[in-house]
């Protein structure tokens, strides 16, 4: 049996030195990636998403930071350096943001970035 990896989601550990995997998922459906992000917590994510465009369905990796709006600045500062640590760590991104809210991240807002790269 053959799993893929939909997405996986990063958060720092509880010492605050140390970028660990804190969720992984199989599910398909964006809605499941959305109720993963916690509402109040700055996260990374890798996504690979899925989307049908013309007659076939296409996917590209992307890079989405999750910073709310009400993160402290002393969260905002460790978001920085986590999302500089772990981004130098990874290749073959197609697109990379920063979301502050969740219309930032609806499906309809994530599928207009996926489909204006051009990589």
């Amino acid at each position: 049996m053959i799993f893929i990896i939909k997405y996986i989601i990063y958060k720092l550990n509880d010492s605050k030195d140390e970028i660990v995997v804190g969720k992984t998922s199989e599910a398909i459906g964006h809605d499941t990636f959305l109720e993963d992000l916690p509402e109040n917590k700055y996260r990374w994510a890798v996504y690979n998403f899925e989307y049908t465009q013309g007659e076939g369905v296409n996917s590209k990796f992307l890079f989405i930071s999750w910073l709310p709006e009400n993160v402290t600045s002393q969260e905002r500062m460790l978001y920085m350096w986590g999302k500089d640590t772990l981004r130098s760590k990874l290749s073959g991104i197609a697109i990379e943001f920063t979301a502050t809210d969740f219309d930032e991240i609806s499906y309809e807002s994530v599928l207009d970035k996926a489909t204006r790269s051009t990589v």
